[in-house]
Order: structure tokens, then C-alpha cells, then sequence
């Protein structure tokens, strides 16, 4: 009995270590961007069935895709070094979520892009941040390979929303 204790308090402390091991932004910075990455796979979903605007139901449908692989790819990542990620967006994006579920047609379309928008410019500085200024490889890395594609995102998401605005 006491050596299974023993165990369990020793793999314990492994998982420690191996956390510990982590620059704590860096740490922050994935957990971050796990939650952030489901929030958009969440809402690309939404986009498909709430949308009326071909580029929303179309983006959404990138969203899914994109962010699915980004994320299977950080949960590699943070297997490989020991960092527990969420299994859930984060509170700010379940009510983003919230609010544009009750919402249809050409509100929905204006909600959803003007969103997407706001929410890759956010992004895009916080990869850059990382890709330039963190500590643990494999996830530095992750965040540069990942801002071209966020930056692509950044760029379709204004052309939808020029689209739903009427704009050209």
C-alpha cells in the first residue's frame, strides 16, 4: 500500500516537474490559445448553421477546419512536454458564443464577422508575441507556424465583413 502512494506522489511530482519546467508565459500562452482555438471551432460551427451570407458560412467553415487542426497540433505538443490544457473555451468566448446563438440572419452575419475581425487582431499579436519572444521551443514554434494562417484568417475575416456590411 504504501508503495502504490509512493508512486502516485512520485508520477505526481513528474507531471510538476515537467510544468514547472515551462516558462510560465509560455505555459499561459498555450492554455490561452487551446481555449481561443475551441472558441473558433465553436463559433465556425455556428457560422454554418446561423449565417446567410455565403462568406460567413463559408468562413465558418475555415474556422472549423483551421483551428481543429491547430489545436489537435498544440494538444500534441503539450502531451510531448507536459502541459495541461483546457477542455473548454474560456468564459469571455462562452458568452460570445451565447450572444451571437440568439442571433439570425443578416445580425448574425454582422455579429459573427465584426467578431472575427476584433478576435484575429488579438490573435495575431499575442502569436507574434510568442513566435518572437518565447521561451519553450515547441511552442514558440507552434505560435510562428501558426500566425501566417491566422493572418490569412485576419484578412478573409475583413472581407467578409465588407461583404455583410454591403461594402465592396
Amino acid at each position: 500500500m504504501l508503495a502504490l502512494a509512493s508512486v502516485a506522489v512520485f508520477g505526481g511530482s513528474i507531471a510538476f516537474a515537467q510544468e514547472s519546467n515551462i516558462d510560465q508565459s509560455d505555459m499561459t500562452f498555450a492554455r490561452k490559445a487551446a481555449a481561443g482555438g475551441m472558441a473558433e471551432v465553436r463559433l465556425g460551427k455556428l457560422a454554418q448553421e446561423k449565417g446567410s451570407n455565403p462568406a460567413v458560412t463559408e468562413f465558418g467553415k475555415r474556422m472549423e477546419n483551421d483551428h481543429s487542426r491547430a489545436g489537435e497540433k498544440l494538444k500534441e505538443i503539450a502531451s510531448k512536454i507536459g502541459v495541461s490544457l483546457p477542455t473548454d473555451m474560456d468564459r469571455e468566448d462562452q458568452t460570445t458564443y451565447e450572444r451571437l446563438s440568439k442571433l439570425s440572419g443578416t445580425d448574425f452575419d454582422k455579429a459573427y464577422a465584426h467578431d472575427m475581425v476584433a478576435n484575429h487582431e488579438k490573435d495575431i499579436i499575442e502569436f507574434k508575441q510568442e513566435a518572437e519572444a518565447g521561451k519553450t521551443p515547441d511552442i514558440k514554434n507552434f505560435a510562428a507556424e501558426t500566425l501566417p494562417t491566422l493572418q490569412d484568417h485576419l484578412r478573409q475575416a475583413r472581407e467578409m465583413e465588407k461583404a455583410v456590411n454591403g461594402q465592396k
